[in-house]
């Protein structure tokens, strides 16, 4: 999908994968994306995300920071590994201590806090 926002370039956008254990936040998520034309693609944990091919420089990969099993920041650290790297947004709920603990060592990354506003996440996309 291209996007173009008045005096902007035209970006293209791949596929958003939405990797959120949680399943009330993905389906918001989703529904909120594909409403606005974006292809979404489902990930409730790392591991599922893995069994996939990996995404491409156009792709956006939402990240929940508190995931369980292989964590938020280890998929981060591995995608900041990938040439070319998709655009990462982190999301997380957790306090402020912790967000600096697990970002401390990242790439830089967007982070969104939860609850999440919709209209900020469509601004990062």
């Amino acid at each position: 999908m291209t996007e173009t926002a008045p005096g902007a370039r035209p970006v293209s956008l791949g596929s958003v994968h939405i990797l959120e254990d949680d399943p009330g936040v993905s389906d918001s998520l989703r529904f909120l994306l594909q409403a606005l034309g974006h292809d979404v693609v489902l990930h409730p944990d790392a591991e599922s995300f893995f069994e996939g091919p990996p995404p491409s420089a156009d792709d956006v990969v939402i990240v929940d920071l508190g995931l369980p099993g292989i964590g938020g920041a280890q998929v981060i650290r591995w995608l900041d590994r990938l040439a070319p790297r998709p655009r990462v947004i982190a999301i997380t709920g957790q306090a402020q201590k912790v967000i600096e603990d697990e970002l401390r060592d990242l790439p830089l990354v967007r982070l969104l806090r939860k609850p999440l506003s919709g209209d900020t996440l469509v601004a990062l996309l």
